[in-house]
């Protein structure tokens, strides 16, 4: 592994990092916020650390990426990252522990949602922006944003592109890495735009939608509003999200096929019809059972399930309902769709459908098998043959992720946390809004000052 060149590349990370904090800065001036002056304490120590660290491990002569070197120069970009988004939340005075603000950071650029953070209603607009923000830049990832505006990356630019998105499904719309990366993040930002007009049109202040269009689109959750989205009651506000956040869990490249016309695309793909089908079988199973025990109307069971549904299965976390009131069933049903997660090459988490999709198709080749032991089929996917290598990527990817969800699940029952709680906390998303209040508040004075004593530094979630 070339060392130079790993902390090089993630020094030019930190510079686009620093870019970005010029956002809330502004923002922070333009409302006259107390975070001001973290702000720009918080983009001078990044900035400078940034170009320090790029002119250290500069090197004369051009070299080529290699695949390690690609998984380095990611791993340790977010960690980097994660380090100096943590300044802000400290400087800002928004809490005093580096752990409680690393762990903000983290989840952020890992959308993964969950926060140590309450009464949100009483931060700084600027540190909201932050939030948001640092959920957005994770979202398509920071990357991909690098190789789509920094040329000098494209030596080793597709090291970097697989290393950032999943093999599977990754497929070149450009010729050059740098016009494709450019091209995910045009439509990335363009939705984003969209979706903030919208939610503004639909009553919401022209802040709360930029911060919620950016989370909604990075499917991370975050929000402006201790009770969520519920926060509006808007119905208009809830299909306008639950959409966008569909759009969200599907493959950028069917986006950017059909803004190029070719909507045939939608209907060979194998993995986004079987999206399709676990969403709206998954909204109609969860609004039977909740129209039986919690709602008398077709209609509001209908809302409330098709958005916690497109919700959880995008890894997204935003919630309306508190579905911890819910039939226990329909608990259980959410609790695996978070595991499902979105389509291969959206920003969405999870195993990703085609995973899924790929394994019950051998699940049904070696049934075949059983009955037809000479049978000789091959296992294809939008007609086209998976490789045995593939296949068993994904099995080890399964066994991996659910090992880890195991043994993490394991160790927060071993800080005192009960079975349930454990269990969602370590999902691929953690829905903090979705928990019972007492619940919510134990598990944030357990992340707060357990994990603080055990020197944890990294994300459970």
């Amino acid at each position: 592994m070339n060392v130079a060149i790993v902390f090089n590349l993630a020094g030019v990370v930190l510079l686009f990092s620093s870019a970005f904090m010029l956002v809330p800065l502004l923002v922070s001036l333009y409302y006259r916020g107390t975070d001001l002056k973290a702000f720009a304490t918080s983009f001078l120590i990044t900035f400078l650390s940034g170009l320090l660290l790029y002119f250290l491990t500069k090197s004369r002569k051009k070299i080529e990426l290699k695949h390690r070197d690609g998984f380095a120069v990611v791993t340790v970009s977010w960690l980097v990252m994660s380090f100096f988004a943590s300044l802000p939340y400290m400087l800002a005075g928004v809490t005093t522990s580096f752990t409680d603000a690393y762990f903000e950071s983290m989840a952020g650029f890992t959308t993964t949602g969950a926060s140590v953070l309450s009464n949100l209603e009483s931060l700084p607009e600027g540190i909201l922006l932050w939030r948001s923000l640092t959920q957005w830049m994770g979202g398509m990832g920071i990357i991909v944003f690098s190789l789509a505006i920094l040329p000098i990356l494209g030596a080793g630019g597709m090291q970097l592109f697989k290393a950032e998105v999943p093999e599977i499904g990754v497929e070149k719309l450009k010729p050059r890495i740098i016009d494709m990366a450019k091209s995910l993040w045009y439509i990335y930002a363009g939705l984003t735009a969209v979706l903030a007009l919208l939610l503004w049109l639909c009553g919401m202040d022209f802040f709360d939608a930029v911060c919620h269009s950016f989370t909604t689109m990075a499917t991370g959750g975050f929000s402006t509003k201790s009770a969520s989205i519920a926060h509006f009651g808007s119905p208009y506000m809830d299909v306008v999200i639950t959409v966008f956040m569909f759009l969200a869990g599907m493959n950028f490249s069917l986006h950017f096929y059909a803004l190029r016309g070719n909507l045939s695309r939608f209907a060979k793909s194998s993995e986004f019809k079987f999206y399709c089908s676990v969403v709206f079988i998954s909204i109609a199973v969860v609004t039977a059972s909740t129209m039986r025990s919690e709602y008398s109307s077709v209609l509001k069971a209908l809302r409330y399930a098709s958005f916690q549904v497109v919700s959880i299965m995008t890894t997204t976390g935003f919630t309306t309902a508190d579905y911890g009131k819910w039939p226990v069933f329909s608990q259980m049903f959410l609790l695996c769709l978070m595991f499902i997660g979105g389509m291969v090459g959206s920003t969405g988490g999870g195993m990703k459908q085609v995973r899924i999709l790929l394994m019950f198709k051998q699940a049904h080749r070696e049934l075949y098998h059983l009955i037809h032991p000479h049978a000789v089929t091959a296992l294809k996917l939008d007609e086209k043959h998976v490789p045995k290598e593939t296949l068993g990527g994904i099995w080890g990817f399964l066994f991996l992720f659910i090992l880890i969800a195991v043994v993490a699940t394991l160790f927060m029952t071993a800080l005192g946390l009960d079975i349930v709680t454990s269990g969602s906390t370590v999902s691929p998303q953690c829905p903090m809004w979705a928990l019972r209040s007492a619940r919510r508040d134990r598990l944030i004075i357990t992340l707060r000052y357990r994990l603080r004593g055990s020197g944890c530094l990294l994300c459970v979630c």
